[in-house]
């Protein structure tokens, strides 16, 4: 039998990490990547790497790939990884076992603190998140009219080694950003990982899931918890709408919502190892 093969569109922060766990899954790994430097260095690592601009060799990568993974974010005129996969696809005349396109919960926009489950209607309060929709609907609409298995997960803010406000605790940039009633999820990496396995074993064409933790939780409220748990003094407080919180930041202050995982437990079998921040600080401190 083939080794099992996974393509990743977009080695990122979460893109590396799938990388990681394929490897010690056994399965061969390639990703793309525009720059020649991250090229070589993924080709350090031992992950094939490949220029999405090279039609000849993606053509050769997606023919290979029994699961593709889709991570790098939208731009103006869609997603860059249907842009070039797609047609890649139809020239290998390749039908890989799973495709996942990662999407944001952004495309909920804000539901003034309520719950959200995948089949709501999606509305988006940011320029960002409209991206995400236009996206999610390319890629299902592709899974339909080519015969591909496609699935949609929509993920909240990703945390974990090196992406946290540990990090941000530590170096003296963290503050304590408030907005009264705003509360959101968040997903420890290892969880967003063990997800899109667990979707990669169980695929289901069209599915959209919420990879999420069970905890949704005010943001100054972890940071101000993280500190007491690292020893330090509480960050200053600044209001959202300041003229030092960048327009990035507020427009993430603008959706205020609980999401629902359910689905993907019932569905999945996935179980967050990190069900709230709590234990995702923890393992996050105790690693460092």
């Amino acid at each position: 039998m083939a080794q099992k093969s996974l393509l990743v569109f977009g080695a990122g922060y979460l893109g590396r990490a799938v990388l990681i766990g394929a490897k010690a899954r056994g399965l061969s790994v390639a990703a793309t990547s525009r720059d020649p430097e991250r090229r070589a260095g993924l080709e350090a690592d031992g992950i094939t790497a490949v220029d999405p601009a090279d039609t000849t060799a993606l053509a050769a990568a997606v023919g290979q790939a029994s699961a593709i993974l889709v991570t790098a974010p939208p731009e103006g005129h869609g997603c860059p990884g249907a842009k070039v996969l797609l047609p890649a696809l139809t020239e290998a005349g390749a039908y890989p076992d799973w495709i996942g396109y990662v999407s944001s919960t952004a495309v909920y926009g804000d539901r003034d603190g309520g719950w959200v489950f995948e089949d709501d209607a999606l509305n988006a309060a940011s320029l960002e998140g409209a991206r995400r929709v236009r996206a999610e609907a390319d890629w299902l609409d592709a899974g339909r009219g080519m015969g591909l298995t496609v699935q949609v997960f929509r993920l909240p803010a990703i945390y974990g080694p090196g992406r946290s406000v540990v990090d941000r605790l530590r170096d003296g940039s963290a503050r304590i950003v408030k907005k009264p009633g705003q509360i959101f999820n968040r997903v420890h990496v290892d969880d967003a990982v063990s997800g899109l396995f667990a979707s990669m074993d169980r695929p289901r064409p069209g599915a959209a899931y919420n990879l999420v933790d069970d905890a949704p939780s005010p943001v100054d409220l972890v940071m101000a918890d993280a500190a007491r748990r690292m020893g330090l003094p509480q960050p200053r407080e600044v209001d959202w709408t300041d003229p030092s919180v960048s327009e990035g930041m507020r427009r993430f202050y603008l959706d205020s919502k609980r999401i629902s995982n359910a689905r993907a437990k019932a569905e999945l079998g996935w179980r967050p190892a990190y069900p709230s921040w709590r234990e995702g600080l923890e393992a996050i401190l105790a690693s460092s």
